[in-house]
């Protein structure tokens, strides 16, 4: 436990719950926004809709051929090619977009996934899941949030229900998406009353790239295009979490609450491990 828990309560404004935990972002066409992991997926989705909804869109990611292409099928959207594991290429970059003004929205889409159990460790590919889907997150908050804590702005991470609670073949990817959601609240908590909005997506299964190498039917399957649609609304509400599809994902959310006995065999009884 840390002090603060212990320290005395600060003056703040007051708050009603049925108050957005976030600054509502509207009016598209004013925002610029810079997405990371936007070459496939729910990054590169995310980019058309706001780029379709008048958003200026900075799109990085490390493949620079997809993102080109992405560029020249919507006019006025940026390619900056840039490796999330690279600190300094992050840097570059935002140095890059703060020059032509100010961001009102960062969002950290990079990730990897590859199915991996216990009997079956592999360290190098347990640390490039570290690397591309957490450490990445950090270096994005090392190149931007100076400027946001000077101005303003809002941080979105893409994360996963897969980091709820712990699930099969998840040994690689799930610790790290449970680290993005903790750090998005240790962010939200320390920013909010700053006027920052911070933001975690926890999405079910979306059919993408990484998500074709399950082997097994992927209940309420949504496309990236469902998917981004649903993020923006969450922005758009101001909320913290924003979690789909609701019929998926609050299920997910009742087996938190489950003593880890009980969900322990559930899962097992239902993964037929």
């Amino acid at each position: 436990m840390t002090a603060a828990l212990f320290s005395l309560p600060t003056a703040r404004r007051p708050r009603h719950w049925w108050q957005p935990l976030n600054p509502r972002l509207a009016d598209w066409p004013r925002l610029r926004v810079w997405i990371v992991g936007a070459s496939s997926g729910i990054g590169r989705a995310t980019a058309q809709e706001l780029h379709a909804r008048g958003a200026t869109v900075y799109a990085s990611a490390r493949s620079a051929a997809p993102l080109g292409d992405l560029a020249r099928a919507h006019p006025g959207l940026v390619a900056l090619p840039a490796d999330a594991c690279d600190a300094g290429q992050l840097r570059a970059v935002a140095r890059q977009v703060l020059q032509e003004g100010p961001l009102d929205l960062v969002m950290y889409c990079a990730g990897t996934y590859a199915p991996m159990r216990a009997t079956a460790f592999d360290l190098e590919v347990a640390r490039h899941h570290q690397d591309v889907n957490y450490v990445g997150a950090l270096n994005l908050l090392d190149a931007v949030l100076p400027a946001i804590l000077g101005r303003g702005g809002h941080i979105s991470l893409v994360s996963s229900v897969a980091g709820y609670r712990g699930l099969p073949d998840a040994l690689a990817y799930g610790p790290t998406k449970a680290a993005l959601i903790q750090l998005a609240e240790i962010l939200h908590l320390e920013l909010r009353d700053l006027g920052i909005g911070v933001s975690v997506v926890n999405p079910g299964f979306v059919d993408t790239p990484l998500t074709a190498q399950n082997r097994f039917r992927m209940p309420a399957l949504q496309t990236p295009e469902q998917a981004a649609q649903a993020i923006v609304q969450g922005w758009e509400r101001g909320d913290f979490e924003i979690h789909f599809p609701r019929r998926f994902t609050l299920a997910l959310k009742l087996l938190r609450l489950l003593p880890f006995r009980l969900y322990e065999a559930l899962v097992k009884r239902r993964t037929g491990l």
